[in-house]
């Protein structure tokens, strides 16, 4: 299983008919991948669109579910190294992003105490936006 794999590499999963694009990610000898829950998309808009067969742009990639099939994300791109540009789908340093707000995480029922899902706040491409988010220190 890729999690448990080199850091770096696609962790492509299937939950209710929809693919998950992870990021594995931890430190030596240990499990972890981060889930990618949305992104803004700046270019080639057009074909993601007609992926989704949507034309609202805020919805275009703002959940897990809506990012892989604007993108064409399927299990053929599981372990798939995001670090090397000459892959299919890779990651590519942007911009310094300095407004990082938390939550816990979305859709998971008994969570941990800490906050493990990050985005950048004010951004309207985030997949729950912050208004929906229920503060940490209330029930």
């Amino acid at each position: 299983m890729p999690m448990w794999g080199i850091p770096g590499l696609a962790f492509i999963y299937n939950v209710h008919n929809n693919w998950m694009l992870n990021v594995v990610a931890h430190e030596p000898d240990s499990v972890g991948a981060v889930l990618i829950r949305a992104l803004e998309p700046l270019s080639r808009i057009e074909l993601m669109m007609a992926n989704r067969r949507v034309n609202n742009i805020i919805k275009l990639t703002s959940g897990p579910g809506r990012l892989t099939r604007a993108f064409k994300i399927d299990k053929e791109l599981n372990c798939v190294d995001l670090t090397r540009s000459e892959s299919p789908l890779f990651i590519m340093d942007g911009e310094v992003v300095h407004e990082i707000g938390s939550s816990h995480r979305i859709g998971v029922k008994r969570d941990l105490d800490e906050e493990l899902r990050f985005y950048i706040r004010g951004n309207p491409f985030v997949s729950v936006s912050e208004r929906r988010i229920k503060p940490s220190n209330q029930p």
